[in-house]
Order: C-alpha cells, then sequence, then structure tokens
C-alpha cells in the first residue's frame, strides 16, 4: 500500500526541533530530520522522534530549528533543495526576514520552551495552547501563510502575526530582557562577601520561581543577543530606568508611591492573558506536597473534568515539600477539595477577585 501520509522535514533536531518533529508524528505525519551532529540524530531515531533521517526532498514543509545566527543559511538550503514551504522557529525575526526574501518562507517563532536540553527533553505537546508568532512579509506568498499557520495550529499552537522588528522589540522585553535579569539575579545571590551556600539554601519561592528561566542552556542566548542587540539594549535601558526610580521611592520612604508601584504590577500581572473564559469566577487552590516523583502527576490527574487554569509551585525553603498553586473555577472547588481530601491532601483555598 503507498504511503499516503504527509511529510514534513525538521532541520535541527534539538529540544524545539524534536517537540515539532514529535507533535507532527502523533498528528499522523512522516518526518525526516537533519543535524549536524550525527549523535543527536542516531538518538532522535532511538526515541523514535523521526521515521528519516536526512531532508525529504518530498516534503510539503521545513521546519528550521538551528541556533539563530545558522536560520538564513539553512532556510536557504531548504529552499533549495524542497519543493515545499519553509519556516523556522528563531526567537530573532527582523535580520532573518530581512535575509530570505523567498515567498515559500514565513518567518516564525512558538514562544514556548523547557528548561530540558536537547531532542531527548522535546514532547509532542510542547506547544499546545501556546502562542506561535508568524511573521509573513511583503515577499510571503498567501499559500505559504495560510500553509505554514494551519500546520502550526495542527500542532495545537495560537496563531498571531506581526512585523518581524515589532516582534523583536516585544520579545526583548518578555523574553530575552527577563532572562539576562535571572541570570544576573543567580549570579548576585551566588556572590558577593557573604556565604554563598547560605544564601542560595535561602533561596525558596519568588526568588526560585522568579529565576527559573536561567536554568536555560546558555549557548542559544549567545546568538540571540548577537541578533537583537539593539532591542535588548533599549530594554536593559528601560530596566536600569525602572529600577531607578523604584530605588529613589524606597530611599525616600515613600509608602504611597510604593503600594502604587505594587499595586500597579500586581494588577498587570492578573491580567495577563491565560486561556481563561470572561466572567468566569475564579479561585486559588494551595495544595501542600511531598517533594517526591509522581507526585506532581497524581496531584494534577485527580480531577481530569477539572479544568486548571493556573499552576505553579512555591518551593519551601526547609526542603523535602512545596505548595501546589492551582486556579480553577470556583464552582468546582468543592469537589476538587473532596477528592483531593480523599487522596490525602490537605488544601486551602482563595476567592479570586
Amino acid at each position: 500500500m503507498a504511503d499516503t501520509a504527509r511529510r514534513a522535514n525538521v532541520v535541527g533536531v534539538g529540544l524545539i526541533g524534536g517537540s515539532i518533529a514529535l507533535g507532527l508524528r502523533d498528528a499522523g505525519w512522516h518526518v525526516s530530520g537533519e543535524d549536524l551532529d550525527p549523535a543527536v540524530l542516531a538518538l532522535a531515531m532511538d526515541l523514535n522522534v523521526l521515521d528519516a533521517i536526512g531532508v525529504d526532498p518530498d516534503a510539503e514543509i521545513t521546519f528550521v530549528a538551528t541556533p539563530v545566527s545558522g536560520v538564513a543559511a539553512a532556510v536557504a538550503s531548504a529552499l533549495a533543495t524542497t519543493q515545499g514551504f519553509v519556516t523556522d522557529v528563531g526567537s530573532v525575526k527582523a535580520p532573518i526576514a530581512a535575509a530570505v526574501t523567498d515567498g515559500r518562507f514565513v518567518a516564525g517563532h512558538p514562544m514556548a520552551g523547557s528548561e530540558q536540553d536537547g531532542v531527548a527533553g522535546a514532547r509532542p505537546a510542547m506547544f499546545r495552547n501556546a502562542t506561535w508568532v508568524l511573521t509573513p512579509t511583503d515577499a510571503t506568498s498567501d499559500d505559504a501563510y495560510t500553509a505554514v499557520r494551519q500546520v502550526v495550529r495542527e500542532l495545537g499552537a495560537e496563531v498571531v502575526s506581526m512585523d518581524p522588528g515589532q516582534h523583536d522589540a516585544a520579545v526583548a522585553r518578555i523574553s530575552h530582557v527577563p532572562h539576562l535579569t535571572a541570570a544576573t539575579l543567580m549570579v548576585m545571590a551566588g556572590g558577593g562577601t557573604f556565604d554563598d551556600d547560605a544564601v542560595l539554601r535561602l533561596a525558596a519561592g519568588g526568588f526560585r520561581d522568579m529565576t527559573r528561566i536561567a536554568a536555560g542552556h546558555p549557548r542559544i542566548w549567545l546568538d540571540i543577543c548577537a541578533e537583537n542587540r539593539s532591542s535588548i539594549l533599549d530594554g536593559i535601558d528601560d530596566l536600569v530606568a525602572a529600577l531607578g526610580e523604584a530605588r529613589r521611592i524606597v530611599d525616600r520612604g515613600d509608602r504611597d508611591g510604593l503600594e502604587a508601584l505594587l499595586t500597579g504590577a500586581r494588577q498587570a500581572r492578573v491580567n495577563l492573558p491565560s486561556g481563561i473564559p470572561q466572567g468566569l469566577a475564579l479561585c486559588e487552590v494551595r495544595v501542600t506536597m511531598p517533594d517526591r516523583p509522581g507526585e506532581l502527576a497524581r496531584l494534577t490527574t485527580l480531577a481530569p473534568e477539572v479544568n486548571i487554569y493556573d499552576f505553579e509551585i512555591a518551593h519551601s525553603v526547609e526542603g523535602g515539600r512545596g505548595v501546589a498553586i492551582m486556579v480553577v473555577a470556583l464552582d468546582d472547588q468543592p469537589s476538587f477539595a473532596a477528592q483531593l481530601s480523599d487522596a490525602g491532601y490537605r488544601s486551602s483555598m482563595r476567592k479570586l477577585q
């Protein structure tokens, strides 16, 4: 029987490329892959991430998932060796969009990731409910944009279209500068004249959550900072200015100014998009949980009919346990609490305004 599966290529089989491959394979696609490291390709085959090694000239779409500095060359190669559409996943778009003007190319950037490294951390649901930015230009054909958008939606992502330069300015503020800030905070916490180990042992809760992204692989950030230097520098300048103002508020003991700053920040944080239906009454459920393998899966699958709209873990400074913080519909809370209690968990609830 002839092979009727849709065909795709993934160039660069790391965390993101591997997750794209897994997501497409789950949807019934035949996926071929290429990577500069033969060991990565061998591992991808062992993990059933790919169907075949190499570039399939008959693939209808090729995803380029190389480091940002190599995207333009990899896209040019894919356009030359395949007849299908080509897209990329780099987190800087303007230089790539300027370098590649072929109508079959649509620059893109999935706003998803993990602290895991490489293809071993890839998972098929990586992009489910994530935002995937596409940055078409005047050179982009309508067919290319429509096709790439359709495949991205098939991976479970929500598509947002932006101008490449607008994208780069935005991600500098919400991704690139925050990453550098988290890295700087970690260096600051681990340095100084005090006992470093003692300070890091105290780091829990908010500090761990705020600096989580600093655990990402450093190498990709070398390219990002080089390719998006101007927007990142603008963002750092604005951050320094904002911290300077916060310092002045604290220095002069301005309680009203400080309260206004913190209240505004809290309101902005609460209003971040979350996929929560408009007008739904919500509550925050906190559950103390032991720090042991499988506990998180056990906790979050107790009530499959309950939608968990937001989730985070607050680690205890005392070690050995943490607090799961979940946002659920207020109407679902009583039954959820009962199931938690039956499973041996203690929970508390706070209605959200």
